[in-house]
């Protein structure tokens, strides 16, 4: 894993949370992006080397979306934590190696042109781990 790709956070609503962190993070979102695979909206945030990106589910009616499951029982914040990989499907292999838990057996498209895979966060200590390749084009 070469670096902490962006932070995952929760959220019930975009058009609430994104004016609450540009205010807090003092810069503008500079990208929103629907992912269909997730069934997400997600917010991006640059604040230095880091990236946050905010999740919402994308239909913020539907109780039974991932993020607002999630919400439903933590509350809103940290959902997860995304590392950039050189190569998602050899760290995927690596990882299955070692007893991790991989939630999807191949990578899938995500947000901000990466391909994506997550861990069970049962074997990460609680926390939903993101591995993330940018997609070269």
């Amino acid at each position: 894993m070469n670096k902490i790709e962006h932070i995952g956070i929760a959220v019930k609503s975009l058009d609430i949370s994104i004016p609450l962190f540009e205010k807090l993070l003092n810069t503008n979102c500079y990208k929103t992006e629907s992912v269909e695979s997730e069934q997400v909206n997600t917010a991006f945030f640059n604040t230095g080397d880091n990236k946050i990106e905010l999740v919402a589910d994308l239909d913020n009616e539907a109780s039974r979306g991932v993020i607002n499951k999630f919400i439903s029982k933590r509350g809103e914040g940290i959902h997860h934590i995304a590392f950039d990989v050189t190569d998602i499907e050899a760290e995927m292999k690596r990882l299955v190696a070692e007893g991790f838990v991989l939630l999807n057996e191949k990578p899938k498209k995500g947000a901000d042109n990466k391909l994506v895979c997550f861990l069970h966060p049962k074997k990460t200590n609680g926390v939903l781990i993101e591995l993330c390749q940018e997609i070269k084009t």
